[in-house]
């Protein structure tokens, strides 16, 4: 089992954004030493209250030097509003500067960062994103780009650098099934959404799985949880993290008042964002979060048998993200949460044989 970290950058009030991207290179250095697989950062513009990660990779490149193992992920790079030509350059130079440590999340991104006037019309969202996909594609593996089509052409194009990895781990994550299954065939990693009841995903490991099986891969899902760790009591714990997880739930609820028309979005794909699920978390209560598993707290040990509940119900799990810095956590604490982790929870699922995995 592979553990992680994954944070969205969220800017409290009483931090600034020196402040908090200051604090994100310190956590992720000590995540390094600390033993963690790899870190993730969202790729993200315009809501700051849900996020202000808007350059992961130079995030990567500044902490490169002062780390050793520890690999990056970016989740997930906004396709759509990219150019794939200098978006290849951009991953391969982040690559280098890493010594191979660069993973790549790809993805349409969130339905609000498609604003009624903005550059790319939410239309356009999943046409461009296959096609800038394709570009992408070829120029990590070291191959000049041609590609002819609708809203991009690359005609024998040379893309530089080239990146040390010669075959680069692609991730996504998302709620539609079309997302789940390209993963599949293509052999991708699956980013699990962090605030979505196991229920709400059933169906959607289904459609991967078979898709994996299907083109001859293994299933990579990787599972996200916001968490909180503490030998205290209850009454304790809740005092301690209640704050910090609506903060965060708000934090993510906060940019659906820019979504485009509901009708809009259907017709676009993004039939998740019509629902009302972001909007809605924050007005769960405390003990209905801790319930449906929206968020995890508890003890090291209780951590550990939410770890090994989920491992028997998500055939295929192989990675387990924790978001330690979120609602406005205090510096000390996210890096208390990274070293309870590492020292209590970490080592008892590290160099376990896995079960093989049924594909009947």
């Amino acid at each position: 089992m592979k553990f992680g970290l994954y944070s969205e950058m969220q800017l409290p009030s009483g931090k600034t954004e020196k402040q908090v991207y200051d604090e994100v290179i310190e956590q992720i250095i000590h995540a390094d030493k600390a033993g963690f697989d790899v870190y993730s950062l969202i790729d993200h513009h315009h809501f700051s209250k849900f996020s202000i990660s808007t350059n992961p990779l130079a995030v990567y490149a500044a902490v490169a030097s002062r780390t050793k193992d520890i690999r990056f992920r970016t989740a997930l790079h906004i396709l759509p509003q990219q150019n794939p030509l200098r978006l290849a350059g951009e991953i391969a130079a982040a690559d280098l500067i890493t010594d191979g440590r660069i993973e790549v999340g790809v993805g349409r991104g969130h339905a609000w960062v498609y604003p009624n006037q903005g550059i790319t019309p939410i239309e356009e969202a999943k046409p461009r994103f296959e096609e800038a996909l394709a570009i992408l594609e070829q120029a990590l593996r070291g191959e000049k780009v041609n590609f002819f089509g609708k809203y991009y052409t690359a005609d024998n194009v040379e893309v530089c650098p080239r990146p040390l990895q010669r075959k680069m781990q692609f991730t996504t994550g998302g709620t539609s099934e079309h997302t789940y299954r390209q993963a599949g065939e293509k052999g991708w990693g699956i980013f699990v959404p962090p605030l979505l009841p196991l229920a709400t995903l059933l169906d959607k490991f289904d459609v991967y799985r078979k898709a994996c099986w299907d083109n001859g891969h293994e299933p990579q899902i990787i599972w996200l949880r916001s968490v909180y760790l503490s030998d205290g009591d209850e009454n304790q714990l809740r005092q301690e993290a209640e704050k910090h997880f609506y903060n965060f739930l708000l934090g993510n609820a906060a940019p659906t008042a820019g979504l485009p028309e509901k009708e809009r979005m259907i017709n676009a794909g993004f039939l998740f964002y019509t629902k009302g699920i972001l909007q809605n978390l924050p007005k769960m209560t405390y003990e209905e979060l801790l319930e449906k598993n929206v968020v995890w707290a508890g003890t090291p040990e209780a951590i550990c048998e939410k770890i090994e509940k989920i491992k028997k119900e998500v055939e295929g799990l192989v990675e387990i993200d924790f978001l330690t810095n979120y609602g406005g956590m205090d510096h000390w604490k996210v890096l208390k949460q990274q070293e309870l982790l590492s020292k209590r929870v970490m080592p008892n699922f590290k160099n376990t044989k896995e079960p093989q995995l049924n594909r009947v």
